[in-house]
């Protein structure tokens, strides 16, 4: 809403964001402990779908998409309301879910509702580098693009990173123009044979995977909100 936002009582959201941070974001509404406001994604295809996203204080984002009447698809996050959109150029989601501010749409990153997201996603990459002590870290890994056949470089130092890697290697219709900030094309040179042996191994540079450098699974590589076999297999065994 433009001019004012909706409350539902004091509570945890009323401290996340000040009213004349929300006051010019369409749809703002205080939850017990979230803030609501309207978004959407945009698909050349199909148009724009609309939602309701949710901020959670912990960091958690959850849509519930209103695309049509009849749509069920409900908290999800917004790489799955991205996907869901029908976008075309997935997997950038903090540029491509927007909300209205001012009346014209502006992307997520460019707004202040992803500084508890980001909150948590820092105390996560914090505590995975602690309990990593003793354990393998994450080597440099590549994924072949399906339109050039040129393999590119992907750190895995930090979860978003993880993340980015993991919806690379799980899909099966991957390009260079995926990739959500460097700017790669096809047109680039594929890195070269030699420099492809360096993954940043701890114990050798030039290691081809040892049990210093791979990981089987952890918290940051692995994602509750992923469906894949992998993730949900760590996630249903992982302890409490």
């Amino acid at each position: 809403m433009g001019d004012s936002v909706e409350k539902e009582g004091v509570s945890a959201a009323s401290s996340m964001f000040s009213d004349e941070e929300l006051n010019e974001i369409s749809g703002s509404k205080r939850g017990l402990d979230y803030i609501e406001v309207t978004c959407g994604c945009t698909s050349h295809r199909y148009g724009d779908a609309v939602g309701r996203l949710r901020v959670f204080i912990n960091g958690d984002l959850e849509i519930s998409c209103e695309c049509t009447s009849g749509c069920q698809e409900d908290k999800l996050t917004p790489a799955a309301f991205e996907k869901h959109s029908g976008r075309e150029t997935a997997r950038k989601w903090k540029s491509n879910v927007w909300v209205i501010k001012k009346g014209s749409k502006v992307p997520l990153f460019k707004t202040v509702l992803l500084k508890y997201y980001e909150q948590a996603l820092k105390e996560t990459n914090k505590s995975s580098l602690r309990s990593q002590k003793g354990r393998p870290c994450h080597r440099d890994e590549f994924v072949r693009c399906t339109k050039c056949n040129k393999s590119r470089r992907f750190h895995l130092t930090s979860k978003e990173e993880c993340r980015i890697h993991h919806d690379a290697s799980v899909d099966a219709n991957w390009k260079c123009s995926d990739l959500p900030f460097d700017n790669i094309s096809c047109e680039d040179d594929e890195e070269r044979a030699s420099r492809r042996v360096y993954r940043g191994c701890s114990r050798s540079q030039t290691c081809s995977g040892c049990t210093t450098c791979v990981c089987f699974g952890c918290d940051l590589c692995r994602f509750s909100d992923c469906d894949c076999q992998t993730c949900t297999d760590f996630t249903r065994n992982a302890k409490p």
